[in-house]
């Protein structure tokens, strides 16, 4: 069916479930950070708009996170169901790796999230908040781990192969793998920033429709400080992460740029736009600015960037998918530090709240830090083609024995029970966003908080939108 195989459909099933997954994890992380700064900020202050947003952005990272948990152990399964002999192959390596991380960075996370969610009447301040800052250093511990393991694939080195097998000879050079750092801060600034227009999203939307207050504001105001400090820095770590892809994997970069030849000795120009034809060997439709390629990949204005035709055909990645998805990253990005310093503008006029414009722009741009990630991905993960193990294994090599009717089937049943699962629970997570944070202004103070009142809390207050025990008891009245 539209000349697909069976290899065709598991590569598409994982796509097709990282791509969920990826989802939730970036906004665990962001919003465990931010959790823990508004938590801290409230300790200080004693601002009371900053514990309001705790109780709505808590309610909203309980569902993400148990999203995110159920949608990443589907795709451990799969390692064994579809990749068996990738597993066979490099399961010495990625195998320990994936099990620190759960040793590490999801008992960490699982032991005091319990504290964070249910024990803010329970415990001291100090002790909530260290929970609190402890489940957000676990989500950091879990995407080292997770990008180690996903970089040594990338950049595999401190290894040795015995009998077709993967044999670890130095755990250092596989977790500090060449392309490791650059992964590692790329993704976990793209969290921070796609949490940040996410949250900035939630804010212009109520502002939109004339709910302005305390609450609100902050929210806005904190997500654009953070878009106009967070998105910059990512187009730096871009840049680093680049030169290093070059350096190491150079087909890739070929593939990104749709550059197929060097003529002579002339720099590498930069290609816009165009589209890149795999069978023709050339990138239709091009758009170029000369010498710019050079400058942005070499940072010199005389040296060529490797090309396509460099490479022999079986060893050249899908550049027609990887142009493009890296560009939609790439725009993204651009549009991010426009938001950020348009923010800055308004921020000077004392109109950041008030400008429609602005706002339409904000709301919109809520989705487009996951949707840079996923593009990100794509990228990264198509441009290691045809290599599961970068010049070790081949994805063709990788695959369980399954026949086109099983991956049709098990592919079918994935779509299905994905969109109807998380469907539902992205559809209540907006809901909850739709709802905002509920406010003390106006109103007596209520007592709560860590260390007074100890009253049962519900289990499902964490994520409950109709009340919350912990936050609107009418028995917690005076003093925080």
């Amino acid at each position: 069916m539209f000349g697909l195989e069976a290899l065709d459909l598991a590569r598409i099933q994982f796509a097709f479930t990282v791509s969920f997954h990826i989802l939730f994890p970036a906004i665990t992380i962001g919003l465990a950070s931010y959790l823990a700064v508004l938590e801290g900020l409230w300790l200080k202050t004693h601002n009371d708009t900053y514990r309001d947003l705790y109780h709505f952005w808590s309610k909203i990272f309980a569902v993400n996170f148990g999203m995110g948990v159920v949608s990443g152990l589907v795709m451990s399964y799969q390692f064994g169901t579809n990749w068996s002999r990738f597993s066979d192959f490099a399961g010495a390596v990625t195998g320990p790796l994936l099990t620190y991380e759960v040793l590490t960075a999801f008992f960490l996370e699982a032991g005091f999230l319990g504290v964070m969610l249910f024990g803010w009447n329970k415990v001291g301040r100090g002790l909530h908040f260290f929970s609190t800052v402890m489940v957000a250093i676990g989500t950091l511990i879990s995407t080292f781990w997770i990008l180690a393991s996903n970089s040594w694939m990338q950049t595999p080195q401190g290894f040795e192969i015995v009998n077709g097998q993967v044999i670890p000879t130095d755990w250092l050079a596989i977790i500090f793998n060449p392309s490791f750092p650059y992964r590692l801060m790329h993704m976990a600034t793209a969290a921070f920033v796609a949490t940040a227009f996410f949250v900035g999203s939630s804010a212009a939307w109520h502002l939109l429709r004339g709910k302005d207050n305390s609450a609100i504001r902050t929210m806005l105001s904190m997500a654009m400080w953070m878009a106009l400090i967070v998105a910059p820095i990512q187009a730096v770590i871009g840049d680093f992460h680049g030169l290093n892809t070059l350096k190491h994997q150079p087909a890739k970069i070929a593939a990104i740029e749709g550059h197929w030849e060097n003529k002579g000795d002339e720099p590498t120009p930069l290609i816009l736009f165009g589209w890149p034809d795999m069978k023709e060997e050339k990138t239709k439709f091009a758009v170029e600015i000369p010498y710019l390629g050079s400058l942005i990949l070499t940072h010199s204005l005389d040296k060529q960037v490797p090309a396509l035709k460099d490479f022999p055909p079986e060893d050249r990645p899908n550049s027609t998918i990887v142009f493009w998805s890296f560009r939609i990253m790439v725009g993204l990005g651009f549009l991010m530090i426009f938001t950020g310093l348009w923010s800055l503008w308004l921020r000077k006029r004392d109109t950041l709240y008030t400008s429609r414009p602005f706002l339409y722009l904000a709301l919109w741009m809520g989705p487009s830090g996951l949707i840079a990630i996923l593009a990100g991905w794509f990228t990264t993960e198509i441009g290691r083609q045809p290599w599961v193990v970068y010049g070790l294994m081949r994805t063709a090599d990788a695959s369980s024995n399954h026949s086109f009717v099983q991956m049709s089937i098990t592919l079918i049943m994935f779509v299905v029970v994905y969109f109807a699962l998380f469907g539902a629970g992205l559809g209540y997570m907006m809901r909850l966003v739709r709802k905002g944070p509920k406010i003390s202004e106006g109103a007596e103070t209520p007592e709560g908080g860590p260390g007074k009142q100890r009253t049962p809390a519900r289990p499902l207050s964490a994520a409950d939108d109709t009340a919350d025990a912990d936050h609107d008891a009418p028995s917690l009245t005076k003093e925080i």
